[in-house]
C-alpha cells in the first residue's frame, strides 16, 4: 500500500492517557504500515501521565 489507510494522513501524533487503551492505539498504527518517528513524550498534568508518539507513514 503506497498511500496510509482510510485517508489518513502520512505523520500524526498520537496523544492521550499512559494506558492500554493508548498502547492499542500505537499498536494498531503499527499494524496498519504506520512507523515510530523519534521517542515517545511523557507529562505529568497532576493526575495522569499524558504520553504523545509520532508515526509516520514510510516513503516507499
Amino acid at each position: 500500500m503506497s498511500q496510509p489507510p482510510e485517508g489518513q494522513p502520512r505523520y500524526r501524533l498520537l496523544t492521550g492517557p499512559d494506558d492500554e487503551n493508548f498502547c492499542r492505539r500505537i499498536s494498531d498504527a503499527l499494524d496498519a504500515g504506520y512507523q515510530l518517528h523519534g521517542s515517545p513524550a511523557a507529562t505529568f498534568n497532576g493526575t495522569t501521565v499524558i504520553v504523545a508518539q509520532a508515526v509516520v507513514w514510510p516513503s516507499r
